[in-house]
């Protein structure tokens, strides 16, 4: 269902709320009205909306009044747009009244409300101002919004809260959510207040709940680089799709969207365009994409972007950034999104462009000025002449340091915050002190040089869809405004593009970064670009990056601190313009400015101290109404553009900031399996029948190995009788080495020269050992174990000699082929290594400990051999075959009952 029409604003002010003259034209009456209007009730009920602004008036005679814009037949406004009172004055006789927007014919196709307004504008579309949105229709009563700012809705008490300074922050009391209806509160705190023991801290307490927020104290853990920063921050700084609150001042947005950080946690207008720039980077283009559609929203509710989601943003917007957005989408969309976007990108324009057909030479009407020489530019305007609400104490302590008017203050102050730049110097009458400020007599080059830019990407999308009448005349109007852009804000002097002074008709003077602005959109000549990297080069490059300006005032947005907005303009217009060294070389001053705050800090933050040699953790002092904030959107996100587009300066950077490039571990699988999803493929090859071999192969019956000696590859002796086992006694259990150690001496009538060789006493000891400290099973099953052997007879050379000396084994066979060598008696010989683990021969020794064999190849360390019928352990070698790696009493590591100690690693 179309909205209704609205009432068409009054040529004239009423005469009950005159406006203040500004240069010969009307200024909008106060929006907030009488007193009796600041305590009216939402739209919904049935007290009347509030009387929006007037038409201009001329700056002409009298005699020739200008008539009021009139809306074409096509465009209606947008569906919340409360009606004007009743009681409007009618038009007079000499100013034609404006025509009554017609309701458009049914659509083929469902469209947006930004759609139903209908094709090109010339920009005299009835633009409401802020006090006409006054609810959102379309919803249902229950959630009905009040959009008037909390200063207004609860006004008295909002303002004693800031008198008494209840947060430390004057922001936290303008998003701070009510715990009734702001009518039954005022009613409850008059009462209240008279009570001798009243306390307006307490009061405040129990009926303000501060909005749920998401601290940004992200700190960075020892293992995290930058670029993980930067990844982890995107979840920190995403809010869901809002839900309605009661009485909040919040806007909800039907999208995910990410905010700055610190205290700005709602959604904000040029910050989102750089916060973008990393989504874009980091490929979370559905982010990115919902982003532009918040944005698309707010221009369908409010016929415009705030300059941020909260109701005390509405009167005004910021720098017109949405055209750039629709291109960065369009970059992985393709053609299409210009197309989505177009009846947005028509309303942004009818908004800024509001009363342009009506303004005389030399006079202006909200964001229009109209030069004497008839060409058109634009200046930055708020609707109200308030304190903001955001600022409200600090607001009314810098109006009362001026001499002027203090709503003259008020709306330039309002008009500073819609630049971006709040505060700046370039906004001071005397470049110094705060309450000088006069934004709305001022040009700006950024919002004259997107402006344009917002006229080019119309012609485009106009020319996409066929229109090629309307693409032709915003293609000419665009270069009409490229041609005056140079014409009043080219300072040759200076050589740079700087803020002309409509009032006066004369430059300011002041150098600031915004000079690049041209060249980010390619609307400077050759020889300005020229021009204008010099200046930068010899006036605003420091060692940290670009100076916002060259003058320091106190605010924030002059020198020492440099932005990254400026930076990421500044890189990519003189990329443009083949400066390609001073782009290098200003990317990488700023990211070694950035990275090397972030190796002291663990946090990105949204501006820096560029002039200082010495890098602050802090960033540096700051400036400005309020301290350092963390996080931050545009930094993250033009920071990683950076580094994705000059790898070689991010790598000299991260060399000289190693903690901030240090690779983060990947946990080791499996992690989380829980939550890991499958895939339709995955699903799909689970679906897939058994394989059924046929028939079922028959596994085969192992066959046990026979029984060998260690050290011989022929079979044991079959004329051999297996002695006799012999229980352990006590002190042979607790004598039984352990894994891998040293060999211990035999005891209970064990012969002292026992070491290093399996006798039946110290093969009982292995055998107890096992049963205590069972060794890792081998694959295959264990074979039986063999039979122990006879202990040698006292009188036996083994007194003297080695067990595996000639004297004690007479019938030992001889080594096996691959066997090493006998190595020569020495007083403490080591064994001969057994090459690639086949068995180890000792050499013939005298000392009563030898050594365990180290193998070849990392393998386990072979002990001295053992006289013929003797076994090593639970599990002898196959025949054949040598016993390396068997457990028992074969030296492995780590095996159970091993007699020798670990074998060294192999070299």
């Amino acid at each position: 269902m179309p909205p209704a029409p609205q009432a068409p604003i009054p040529a004239t002010p009423p005469a009950q709320t005159p406006g203040p003259e500004v240069s010969g034209t009307a200024a909008p009456a106060p929006q907030d009205g009488t007193a009796a209007h600041e305590n009216a009730a939402p739209a919904a009920a049935s007290t009347p909306a509030p009387t929006p602004a007037p038409a201009p008036v001329s700056a002409a005679p009298a005699q020739a009044p200008t008539p009021a814009p009139a809306a074409p037949a096509t465009a209606t406004p947008p569906a919340n747009v409360a009606p004007a009172p009743d009681n409007a004055p009618p038009a007079t006789a000499s100013t034609p009244a404006p025509q009554t927007p017609q309701t458009p014919q049914t659509p083929q196709t469902p469209q947006t409300p930004a759609q139903e307004r209908g094709a090109a504008s010339s920009g005299t579309t009835p633009i409401p101002p802020a006090d006409a949105l006054s609810s959102v229709a379309g919803l249902p009563a229950a959630l009905t919004q009040d959009l008037r700012p909390p200063s207004i809705v609860l006004d008295g008490l909002f303002q004693a809260i800031g008198e008494a300074h209840i947060y430390t922050d004057a922001k936290t009391a303008a998003d701070a959510i009510p715990d009734e209806a702001p009518a039954d509160l005022l009613a409850e705190y008059k009462l209240a207040r008279l009570r001798p023991d009243f306390s307006l801290k307490d009061f405040v307490a129990q009926h303000f709940t501060l909005p749920e927020r998401k601290t940004v104290s992200y700190q960075r853990s020892p293992d995290e680089n930058v670029r993980d920063y930067i990844s982890g921050m995107w979840e920190v700084l995403s809010r869901p799709p809002d839900t309605q609150v009661a009485y909040s001042s919040l806007l909800a947005l039907p999208y995910t969207y990410v905010v700055p950080g610190g205290r700005f946690s709602e959604l904000y207008y040029w910050d989102s365009y750089f916060t973008m720039i990393g989504l874009y980077e980091n490929q979370k283009i559905d982010l990115m994409r919902d982003m532009v559609r918040d944005m698309a929203s707010m221009i369908d509710r409010y016929g415009h972007i705030p300059n941020g989601s909260r109701t005390y943003y509405l009167s005004r917007s910021q720098v017109p950034f949405f055209s750039l957005m629709v291109d960065l989408l369009a970059m992985h969309d393709g053609q299409v999104a210009y197309l989505t976007f177009l009846p947005e990108l028509q309303a942004e324009y009818d908004y800024w462009m509001d009363g342009q057909d009506s303004v005389p030479p030399g006079g202006a009407y909200r964001h229009v000025v109209r030069m004497p020489d008839g060409t058109l530019m634009n200046r930055h305007w708020d609707d109200r002449d308030t304190p903001r609400d955001e600022s409200y104490p600090q607001d009314i302590a810098t109006a009362a340091h001026s001499d002027r008017p203090k709503e003259e203050v008020y709306r330039d102050l309002r008009a500073g915050s819609e630049t971006g730049w709040d505060f700046s110097s370039r906004w001071l009458a005397d470049g110094r002190t705060l309450s000088t400020i006069h934004t709305t007599e001022l040009l700006t080059v950024e919002l004259n040089s997107l402006i344009p830019h917002l006229q080019q990407t119309l012609a485009h999308a106009y020319d996409l869809k066929g229109d090629k009448e309307n693409a032709a005349r915003y293609a000419r109007m665009a270069q009409e405004r490229i041609d005056a852009l140079h014409r009043f804000l080219w300072d040759e002097r200076r050589a740079a593009f700087i803020d002309y002074d409509w009032k006066k008709g004369e430059s300011t003077s002041i150098l600031s970064g915004a000079t690049v602005m041209p060249l980010f959109l390619q609307m400077a000549t050759p020889e300005q670009a020229k021009a204008v990297a010099e200046t930068v080069r010899k006036n605003l490059l420091k060692v940290g990056g670009l100076i916002a300006t060259e003058r320091t005032s106190g605010q924030q947005w002059d020198a020492p601190n440099g932005w990254a907005p400026l930076q990421w303009m500044a890189v990519k217009g003189f990329n443009q313009y083949g400066y390609d060294a001073l782009a290098s070389d200003i990317a990488a001053r700023w990211m070694g400015r950035v990275i090397g705050t972030y190796e002291k800090s663990g946090v990105l933050l949204e501006k820096y101290d560029v002039v200082n040699p010495y890098i602050s953790p802090k960033g540096g002092k700051g400036g400005g109404e309020y301290p350092m904030q963390i996080g931050f959107g545009w930094t993250n996100g033009t920071l990683l553009g950076l580094m994705n587009r000059y790898p070689q300066n991010t790598r000299v950077v991260l060399d000289r900031n190693p903690a901030a490039d240090q690779p983060s571990p990947e946990p080791l699988p499996p992690m989380n399996a829980y939550n890991v999803q499958s895939d339709a493929e995955t699903l799909s090859r689970y679906s897939q029948p058994a394989v059924t071999l046929t028939p079922p192969p028959v596994a085969p019956t192992p066959t046990l190995p026979q029984m060998s000696t260690v050290g011989a590859s022929a079979p044991s002796s079959p004329n051999m009788v297996p002695p006799t086992p012999q229980v352990p006694s006590q002190s042979q259990t607790q004598a039984a080495p352990a894994s891998g150690g040293e060999p211990q001496p035999a005891h209970d009538g064990q012969s002292g020269d026992s070491h290093g060789q399996e006798t039946q006493g110290n093969q009982t000891q292995g055998a107890q050992t096992q049963a205590t400290q069972p060794a890792p099973a081998p694959a295959s099953t264990p074979a039986p174990q063999s039979p122990p052997a006879t202990n040698p007879p006292a009188s036996s050379p083994s007194d003297t000699a080695p067990a595996n000396s000639p004297a004690t084994s007479p019938a030992a066979p001889p080594p096996a082929a691959d066997a090493a060598p006998v190595a020569p008696a020495t007083p403490a010989p080591e064994a001969t290594p057994a090459p690639d683990g086949a068995s180890a021969t000792p050499a013939p020794s005298t000392a009563p400990e030898p050594q365990a064999t180290p193998s070849h190849d990392g393998a386990a360390a072979s002990p001295a051999a053992a006289p013929e019928g003797t076994t090593t352990g639970d599990q002898p070698a196959e025949t054949g075959k040598p016993a390396t790696g068997a457990t028992g009493a074969t030296g492995a590591t780590g095996a159970t009952g091993a007699t020798g100690a670990p074998a060294p690693d192999s070299k």
